[in-house]
């Protein structure tokens, strides 16, 4: 990253790890930049100006300063704590894997507004959601989609037919739902009843609301999103979710 000497941004913080003695090296997802790895100075000595406001899913606002290797944060500020969002085990199991596909699938230095306001609401549902885990996969498909990997949804991928009320299964090399009568017998595939292609599309559906936001993933549709997810990371996901 070029530019001045000093900027500023606005972020969530994604990960931390322990540099040398006193310092920690904070992966943040910002508004500005996407990701960004910066260095707090000094932040695990007990009397830092950074405790409390470097936290996993915090939402700050940052004056950095550029360095050699490394950017360097000179201050934080907390926008927003979701704390109260990742307090139980399994929103806290969510957002650690939101942070894993984000740190996997975007690239430093490169902003995505979609995916950081995404972030931001899905961080935000967790706060009133008795269930984390099945908010995940709208973000997961929306993410897909930011990033130009949306599956196709309204139709067919391989035949090109309507897919309401009835049907289908994920066809992931082909990249979208496909019918029952286009299924191949010798593929492992998640096959879908017309409930659950209808909750698929419903989770794609773009221009996000409030509602959509807190919509909840039926079980096989959340089945089908995670094996898309690994289909386009190249692996599973190393967080591991309870079930």
């Amino acid at each position: 990253m070029t530019g001045p000497r000093t900027y500023k941004a606005s972020g969530i913080v994604l990960h931390a790890r322990n540099l040398g003695e006193a310092d920690k090296i904070i992966t943040l997802f910002t508004a500005e930049y996407g990701k960004l790895d910066a260095v707090a100075k000094g932040i695990r000595r007990a009397k830092s100006a950074f405790a409390g406001r470097l936290e996993f899913t915090n939402e700050v606002a940052l004056s950095l300063h550029r360095g050699r290797n490394l950017d360097i944060i000179t201050s934080a500020d907390i926008l927003r704590s979701h704390f109260n969002a990742v307090v139980q085990p399994d929103a806290y199991g969510a957002a650690h894997l939101m942070a894993e596909l984000i740190e996997s699938f975007c690239e430093p230095d490169l902003p995505v507004p979609e995916i950081y306001a995404l972030l931001r609401g899905a961080l935000q549902a967790f706060e009133t959601s008795p269930d984390a885990l099945r908010l995940l996969p709208r973000f997961q498909l929306r993410m897909l989609d930011a990033l130009g990997l949306a599956p196709v949804c309204d139709q067919c991928v391989r035949c090109g037919e309507t897919l309401q009320g009835a049907p289908g299964w994920l066809d992931l090399d082909a990249g979208g739902l496909a019918g029952m009568e286009c299924h191949q017998a010798w593929l492992q595939v998640v096959e879908l009843d017309d409930e659950d292609v209808e909750n698929f599309r419903a989770l794609a559906a773009p221009k996000a609301t409030s509602q959509r936001a807190t919509l909840t993933a039926s079980p096989r549709a959340a089945k089908a999103v995670e094996e898309l997810i690994s289909y386009h990371l190249g692996r599973r996901p190393r967080t591991v979710l309870a079930q």
